[in-house]
């Protein structure tokens, strides 16, 4: 059995942290580690798995295991549940850790503290890591860490994990040699015979006679949150904060957008006239430059959204807005705990789905899985922009309010909308589980640190460039050969495009998708967008380069088709975009997370049918009202 372990795991001792969501242990995981982290699944689940390996002064090698966030050992949750498992040492294909590193904020030591007792019980080296103990002095908490380790029996150390030389005193910890052995030299207060109390009142008892028993409160988040969670104002507050977000992305976008499409614009113009007229020349300006091109002129806008979403998330205003929509998510069968799965869609519907796993109701679960992909993602932002740029005036409507803005902002809300009349129908057409009161941790208000927000735009950045160099790229390139072959026949009036691979197919398609207002060069672009939406502009770009007749193509998409298509199509594209799972990569990662093909492939069939119906009322409704 020993030697099975050893072959299974690489050589070195194991540290497990431990600890409550927010209570600052992956930041201490990113800091005893830096980038010596390996990403992983745990086995037979999809639960992510990060390790990391630390180099301690004295020349020894530990690896670090960063165990799923839980607020006890009695498991409610998939991630809890591999938590408790990794301790337990029945986690498959993992090693029990030698050392349990239980992070504690020490904003909050009445809650951390039970988990510590907790991993105490299962007999396990346990030194506890006290975190974010410079926010518990500015509140006035002083904390003497030894007479802590006292009461608890284990080592205690200080830390704050986003501070350069914050796990300084931790590093030293784990030097020594006797923390790794079984047996603790710390020997915890003996407590009167008979005195089996249950762990919440041993902490309190532990904190009064640490002097911490009547902390204080933060007043400035209490002061704060009478207004921020107020039932009336909270709710307001919250859809004029989305409200002028999708104003800002219009709005400050606009320069950094237009010197990019310049730029483009430019850059295929001088090698057209530098390469002579053939395929070369066809493939790098038509090809490439109009489609990549097409897609990155929306790179300042992607990173407008998420320099919004990443402030809020540091600024602790996210879990408010989980708890303002719980009243709402409650009258269609969720609860707020499906906010932060749902938020996080906004970015990319995959890490929403894949948080959901902290859903412990398996109903509500699966619900939140199946309307994850109807919020609105950073993929459709480019379509949307493309549409909204061409076809809907830039004028203020009101006070600071663009008129661009205030479609971006409706089509977000409609996607809600979708979202929660599903649920609802679910709600109606599925068996609901016992009703479980939302319970989640409002951590206080901070700043945002620059640090973090630049470090979050910048994987943003090079996530989406990544996507463009190569996603975009390949499809882009594929559509070109599919759009160029084989040549026009002799005598041929029409562009070349028309008889090609690509052309053919999207006049093929053109026959389904026309009663909801799509030509043959939309029905072309969608195709290559089923592996990732953005990919239908670098699409469109590449088509409509090749349908023109000027000599150079590479020119700016939005003035194309803002003079080739009626509003009418544009609203039906833009009601199609809100529905439709153009991603590839999202239907797989149901298909993961479900354990099958079943639900991947019902949510792909009533999405499309949604999108289909949604686009066909759309479009019969602005040829009535004359936008055809």
């Amino acid at each position: 059995m020993n030697e099975a372990v050893i072959h299974l795991h690489p050589p070195g001792r194991l540290a497990a942290l431990v600890g409550n969501p927010n209570a600052g242990k992956t930041a201490l995981f990113n800091r005893l580690t830096g980038s010596q982290q390996k990403v992983a699944n745990y086995a037979g689940v999809t639960i992510e798995r990060k390790e990391g390996r630390l180099a301690l002064p004295s020349g020894k090698t530990v690896r670090v295991l960063d165990l799923p966030g839980t607020y006890s050992l009695t498991p409610r949750s998939p991630d809890e549940r591999i938590t408790c498992e990794v301790l337990l040492g029945t986690a498959q294909g993992e090693k029990r850790p030698d050392l349990v590193v239980c992070v504690v904020d020490a904003t909050n030591l009445r809650r951390g503290l039970r988990l510590v007792l907790a991993v105490k019980r299962m007999n396990l080296p346990c030194v506890v890591a006290l975190n974010m103990v410079d926010l518990a002095h500015n509140r006035g908490i002083r904390i003497d860490s030894e007479a802590l380790a006292t009461e608890l029996g284990v080592p205690v150390v200080t830390t704050v994990a986003v501070q350069g030389d914050g796990d300084a005193s931790l590093r030293e910890l784990l030097e020594r040699q006797e923390i790794w052995q079984p047996t603790r030299t710390l020997m915890p207060v003996p407590t009167p015979p008979g005195d089996e109390l249950p762990d919440h009142e041993r902490v309190r008892t532990l904190l009064e006679r640490l002097g911490l028993g009547d902390v204080a409160p933060h007043l400035a988040s209490d002061r704060i949150d009478r207004i921020v969670l107020h039932p009336v104002i909270g709710p307001l507050l919250l859809t004029a904060l989305l409200f002028l977000v999708f104003q800002a992305v219009f709005a400050w976008a606009e320069g950094p957008k237009s010197l990019i499409e310049d730029s483009a614009s430019w850059l295929g113009e001088q090698v057209g006239a530098f390469l002579p007229q053939g395929l070369l020349r066809s493939f790098i300006t038509d090809g490439l430059i109009a489609g990549v091109g097409g897609v990155l002129v929306f790179l300042p806008q992607v990173l407008i959204l998420f320099f919004f979403i990443l402030v809020l998330e540091e600024s602790g205003y996210l879990p408010r807005a989980a708890f303002l929509l719980d009243r709402i998510m409650g009258g269609v069968g969720l609860s707020g705990r499906s906010f932060i799965p749902l938020l996080s869609s906004f970015a990319c519907a995959i890490p929403g789905i894949m948080a959901t796993r902290t859903i412990s109701n398996p109903r509500d679960r699966l619900v939140t899985i199946m309307i994850a992909p109807m919020m609105t993602c950073s993929a459709r932002l480019p379509v949307y922009a493309l549409l909204i740029g061409a076809f809907i005036p830039q004028r203020r409507v009101g006070p600071g309010i663009e008129l661009q803005g205030l479609v971006l902002f409706l089509l977000y809300v409609a996607g809600i909308c979708g979202s929660l009349a599903v649920a609802w129908i679910l709600k109606r057409t599925t068996a609901r589980g016992m009703p479980r009161p939302l319970m989640m941790e409002l951590p206080t208000y901070h700043w945002p640190h620059v640090r973090n927000v630049a470090l979050g735009l910048w994987q943003r950045a090079v996530i989406f460039l990544r996507r463009v160099g190569t996603i975009i790229l390949t499809l882009t390139v594929a559509l070109w050969v599919l759009a160029s072959f084989p040549a026009p026949p002799a005598g041929a009036t029409r562009p070349a495009i028309e008889y090609s691979i690509a052309g053919l197919l999207g006049h093929g398609l053109s026959v389904l998708l026309a009663p909801i207002g799509f030509n043959w060069q939309i029905s072309i672009a969608l195709v290559p967008g089923l592996a990732a939406r953005e990919v239908a502009v670098s699409a469109l770009g590449t088509v409509y380069a090749l349908s023109s007749v000027k000599d150079n193509a590479a020119q700016a998409l939005t003035p194309i088709i803002a003079s080739s298509w009626s509003l009418a199509t544009a609203l039906s594209l833009l009601a199609w975009y809100v529905f439709a799972p153009q991603c590839m990569a999202t239907l797989a990662t149901v298909k993961r997370e479900t354990g099958g093909w079943r639900w991947a492939l019902v949510m792909a069939g009533y999405l499309f049918a949604l999108a289909y119906v949604a686009s066909f009322i759309t479009y019969r409704v602005a040829l009535a009202l004359g936008w055809g």
